[in-house]
Parts: structure tokens; C-alpha cells; sequence
């Protein structure tokens, strides 16, 4: 268990709660940990559970000769959320980590030579568009990112930093601020918006692709999460060494201030007494009492009963709701050859539609667009002559679908048949074996069929459709990309610090609650 308060790391910032209160976390992705530092801030004793080997979750790595090879999110945004969680413990991140802001935000490339990028600056983004596609593409660009700036900042108080978003709340924010209605196309998919705000296909395409780092596609999400552009926009940093290094220093430094952290620890169940979660059992016996339970995992699996039949009426919204998408990530060390790579590289495929035609009908795209990381690029030095790299494509989850050997053999030969054709070359050739599909993410992540982005995103109101931290357990609590306020590890962390909120209140609640109905018991003895 924890350390005693006697022998916790010099410097921590420990809140005093009851000795008894003993909070067990289940998976150790960014937001079970980040759970762990905020509950621990709090006072209380946590047992951080992950059925891996090491914490992460799906900031994983795959091992090769150049060294341990991201195979998961690649940058940092809204660095904000994460200077204030290392400040939960007293802690500075820049302290921990070494955090590269990125001048260029992402290189983009089509099949027709043209290329551009996307820069942290906004007027050097509006010349490279003005070069790029011409005169009023850039007005357009200008007039979009005024769009999304508004947005952003209109939704981020009543929508991601609010616990418990409800409609009838944003409605009513809406109708104060009028204005908003025009901005947010309530009855549009974000391919209509796009359509609308730019002449030029190719800048379609870019932007659309946002839509994707939720796991949907434009052409069914709405058009209200082209505010994503904007969170990218106001800052992208590369961790260096890779997104591994941010976990592994907060599994690190929750140990430091007395955290147990349990790998390979495989949950079985959770007990209920008294309609509470009592305890969480593992696979091999061990029996882990509790005050409290956060469950940092794809809230799925307790709706499937995966965690025990007491829990399956959690979270059941999950069993109805549509998945988001997966991806194929290959994970490898080379030599590029080609074009020059930035850290955030897009290679677009020229059947823009066909590709989403084929994700909504559950197929792997057959003329993918791209993604590639070049993890050693960013970072202010020289890349070695052997890169770490990672490419990822969109694919459907696992439902429905089935993955063969030769399946993924012909999905590397496209993309490489189609890097090819953009002069996009790697010695040696990366192989099949360095391949993570969505039956892979499946087997890793329990309930979650692969998809990685938890719920769909797909519709108007789907962002008020996923589960939030309390539920209708006292005290079993949810955290994670597939709760609110959803995918991605900024989403994923702020999910942790309201669930940490509902904890602590509800816990001043109980307390209250029990001194008034002893104050009771005495005015009447």
C-alpha cells in the first residue's frame, strides 16, 4: 500500500484525509494516472492497477535497434492540463519532462507533388495557404480559424472543464450567445462546413482529417468539432524522447510520493456490499479492499460484465452506441528517403471519399491516406541516420470484421506502393511483423472491440452521450477517452480531474450528511 504520511517524498503536497480511505484505480493509461496523482494529492492511499507491463495504457512502444518506438499518440496539446496536474503534487513538468514546441505544426502532401504546411503562427499558416492554393484560399483559412477560435473558446467552460455537460445547459448558452448557432452549423456534418468555407478540395481533405482524432469522419461528425483545429493550433509540443517518457515519469514520481503501481495485475471482478463497491479481485486470488474504485479503462467493459455481473448495469449506453474507428499503426526504425519529413507528416490519398466510404461500411480503406510520424524530427537536433518512425492508417473497429495474414500483407504493400508513388521510400522496408491492427488494440484494451476512441463521435449530440464519472454506484467512478470529455490525452486527463472532483465532493457530502444525522441522533436522545 502507501506509504505512511511519516515517509512520503520530501516536498509533497498531501492533503489530510481519513487513514481508511483507500481509493483502487483500474488501468494505468494517462488517465488512471493522472487519477492516482490528484487522489494522492488528496490525502488518500492508492493502489494503481494495469494489466500490462508497464503503465501507458495506449501510449505504448514497440521495441527495434534505434530503441523504443512510440506506437500510439506522437505530440502534447493544451500543455496547460498537464502543468496543472504535475502541480497537483507540487511538481513542475518541466521539471520531469523536456517539452519541444513544434514551429511547424504538421507537413501535408498529395498524390499531385503539391505540398503545405501548417505553422504555430498564424499569419506564417495564412502565406503558406496564400502559396499554397492562392489569394482567397488564405481569406478563407483566416475566416475558418476565426471560426474555430470562437468555438473553442465559447465550449471549453460549458463543455470539456464541466463535469456533467446536459443539453438543456448548452442549449441555454447557445441562446445567449446567438452568435454561436451561425459558427457551429448545428445541422451540419463537418464535411458540409468544410465544403462551404473552402473552395479548394485540398484543404477539405486537411481539415477534415480532425475528425479522425476522434475516431470519425467528416462526413458524419458534426461540423462543431473543427474546433479540434484549434486546440492544435495554440500549441503542439514533441516529448523528447517520445510520448513514453510523460507516463513513464508519472508512474515515477506517484511511486516517489507513495502510489503502489501493480503491472500485470489482471482484474477479475469487483465486489459489491451493501450496493458499494467493496474490493477488486484479481486473477490470481488477491483481494484489494476499498473506499473507493476509479475505473480509467474502456467503460465497455463493465457494461459487458467484464468486470464482474455486479457492475454490468454501468455504463450500458456503450452496448448500444456505434464504436469509433481503430487504426493500423507500424511501428519501425529506417532511413527515409524522400521528401522532407517534419515530426507531424500527412500523405493523403486522391480518393478522399472512397476512403470514408469504406470505414463507415466496416472495410480497411483501400487508397488510405496516411500518417507519419517521424519521431526523431522536431526536436532541434539532427536526426540519426536510422529513424524511429510510425505510420498509422484508419480502420473500422473489430466489429464485423476478421484480420488474416495476408490481409495485413496486402494493406503494406498499399501504403507502400503508395508512398512509393510519392517518392516516399524506407530502408530497409518495414515489415509486417512491426504491425499493431485493431484485433491487437482489441486483446489489449478488454470490451473495447478495437476501437480506440471509445463511443462514435458521429452526430450532434453525441459528445453528451458518453459516460461521465459518477454513476449509480456511490463509489465506483470512471475516467478515460472513452468517458466525457472523451478522446485524446488532453480529453483523457481532464476526464481524471472530474472524476477527482466527484470523489472529494462526494466525499464532503457523505461527511456532511453523516454529521447532521448525528447531530440528529443526539438532539433526540
Amino acid at each position: 500500500m502507501g506509504k505512511p504520511a511519516e515517509t512520503r517524498a520530501k516536498g509533497a503536497s498531501i492533503s489530510a484525509t481519513s487513514p481508511s480511505e483507500h481509493a483502487v484505480i483500474i488501468g494505468a493509461g494517462i488517465a488512471g494516472l493522472a487519477c492516482a496523482m490528484r487522489l494522492r494529492a488528496a490525502g488518500y492511499e492508492v493502489t494503481l492497477l494495469e494489466r500490462h507491463g508497464t503503465v501507458g495504457g495506449k501510449i505504448r512502444t514497440m521495441p527495434s535497434a534505434a530503441g523504443p518506438i512510440d506506437a500510439g499518440p506522437t505530440v502534447l496539446t493544451m500543455r496547460h492540463v498537464f502543468d496543472d496536474l504535475f502541480g497537483t503534487l507540487g511538481a513542475r513538468l518541466d521539471d520531469h519532462v523536456t517539452l519541444i514546441r513544434q514551429e511547424t505544426l504538421a507537413r501535408h502532401f498529395w498524390p499531385d507533388g503539391s505540398t503545405v504546411d501548417l505553422f504555430a503562427d498564424r499569419d506564417q499558416s495564412t502565406e503558406a495557404v496564400r502559396q499554397f492554393a492562392g489569394r482567397k484560399a488564405a481569406q478563407q483559412f483566416q475566416a475558418f480559424c476565426t471560426r474555430t477560435e470562437r468555438l473553442f473558446a465559447a465550449f471549453d467552460g460549458p463543455m470539456m472543464q464541466a463535469a456533467e455537460p446536459r443539453l438543456g445547459a448548452l442549449t441555454a448558452h447557445v441562446l445567449k450567445h446567438p452568435g454561436l448557432i451561425p459558427a457551429m452549423a448545428p445541422l451540419s456534418t463537418l464535411h458540409s462546413l468544410l465544403k462551404s468555407s473552402f473552395d479548394d478540395p485540398r484543404l477539405r481533405q486537411l481539415f477534415g482529417r480532425y475528425a479522425t482524432y476522434v475516431g470519425g469522419s467528416p462526413t458524419h461528425a458534426p461540423a462543431i468539432l473543427s474546433l479540434i483545429w484549434e486546440a492544435e493550433a495554440a500549441g503542439v509540443w514533441v516529448v523528447k524522447g517520445g510520448m513514453h517518457k510523460l507516463t513513464q515519469v508519472l508512474g515515477t514520481l506517484l511511486q516517489t510520493h507513495g502510489t503502489e503501481i501493480r503491472t500485470n495485475a489482471h482484474v477479475d471482478r469487483i465486489e459489491m456490499q451493501n450496493e458499494r463497491a467493496a474490493a477488486v479481485h484479481l486473477q490470481d486470488g488477491t483481494r484489494l479492499a476499498c473506499d473507493v474504485v476509479v475505473h480509467a479503462g474502456d467503460p465497455r467493459a463493465l457494461a459487458t460484465g467484464t468486470l464482474g455481473a455486479s457492475t454490468a448495469h454501468i455504463a450500458t449506453q456503450t452496448l448500444k452506441a456505434q464504436r469509433s474507428f481503430s487504426a493500423r499503426v507500424l511501428s519501425f526504425a529506417a532511413t527515409p528517403h524522400g521528401p522532407d519529413l517534419a515530426h507531424h507528416n500527412v500523405f493523403f490519398s486522391d480518393q478522399p471519399t472512397e476512403e470514408f466510404e469504406d470505414l463507415m461500411a466496416g472495410r480497411i480503406p483501400r487508397h488510405p491516406s496516411f500518417y507519419i510520424c517521424a519521431l526523431d524530427r522536431g526536436q532541434k537536433t539532427t536526426p540519426p541516420a536510422i529513424e524511429r518512425l510510425e505510420i498509422i492508417t484508419n480502420a473500422p473497429a473489430t466489429v464485423g470484421t476478421s484480420t488474416t495474414p495476408e490481409d495485413i500483407t496486402q494493406w503494406l504493400h498499399q501504403i507502400t506502393r503508395q508512398m512509393a508513388q510519392q517518392g516516399m521510400t524506407f530502408s530497409p522496408t518495414p515489415t509486417t511483423q512491426s504491425v499493431t491492427t485493431a484485433h491487437d488494440f482489441a486483446q489489449m484494451f478488454p470490451a473495447s472491440q478495437g476501437a480506440l476512441y471509445g463511443q462514435s463521435p458521429h452526430g450532434l449530440t453525441a459528445a453528451l452521450r458518453r459516460p461521465t464519472a459518477r454513476t449509480v454506484i456511490p463509489n465506483l467512478y470512471l475516467a478515460g477517452g472513452g468517458t466525457h470529455p472523451g478522446a485524446g490525452i488532453p480529453m483523457a486527463t481532464l476526464s481524471a480531474k472530474h472524476a477527482v472532483a466527484a470523489i472529494l465532493s462526494d466525499q464532503t457530502s457523505t461527511s456532511r450528511s453523516g454529521q447532521t444525522a448525528m447531530r440528529g441522533g443526539m438532539s433526540t436522545a
